[in-house]
């Protein structure tokens, strides 16, 4: 059976110090949690600083997006071997405001989530539905290709070049 996760996605939300100020008193509410993976995603600036005063807690810290490119001239971009080097063991890919509003296609997401996958990270693969197909119950139709707009990733036939057995190692998340 999959671990279950429990994920908190800071978004644009909290400075450095808000950081430290969070971490001060989150790690003893989710000690005793055993039954799940407790993670934080704060915005890329504070991840040196969540990492650290996340150490020696149950907590794993998260990239909120991470580019298909190992290295290169992306502006704005962060690789996965960045995210795992300053202390991630999560990336979120595939995020719904990143589909719907950066145009984040599903070859992007898988592109992404190979990477992660290749540098160490575990990928949380969001479905990204809008809220429409969420409130309508659409989530399954969403992730297997049968939504209309077909903004699914979709895995039948898996794309680019994932195996099942990559598949399988992923944490998929509607978010």
């Amino acid at each position: 059976m999959r671990r279950r996760v429990i994920a908190g996605n800071w978004k644009m939300y909290k400075t450095l110090a808000d950081t430290r100020a969070f971490f001060s008193s989150f790690p003893p509410l989710v000690s005793n949690a055993k039954h799940c993976d407790i993670v934080v995603a704060p915005p890329f600036t504070a991840i040196s600083t969540a990492v650290e005063a996340a150490k020696g807690s149950s907590v794993a810290i998260a990239g909120q997006n991470v580019s298909w490119s190992k290295e290169g001239a992306f502006t704005g971009e962060v690789s996965a071997p960045m995210l795992a080097e300053a202390g991630c063991r999560y990336v979120i890919i595939g995020h719904s405001e990143r589909r719907q509003l950066f145009r984040e296609s599903d070859d992007n997401v898988a592109k992404k989530t190979l990477m992660a996958l290749e540098s160490g990270l575990t990928p949380i693969v969001c479905l990204g539905e809008t809220q429409e197909e969420r409130d309508a119950d659409l989530a399954k139709e969403v992730f297997f290709g049968g939504a209309r707009d077909k903004r699914s990733l979709s895995l039948s036939p898996l794309p680019c070049g994932f195996s099942m057995a990559a598949a399988s190692s992923l944490t998929i998340f509607r978010d």
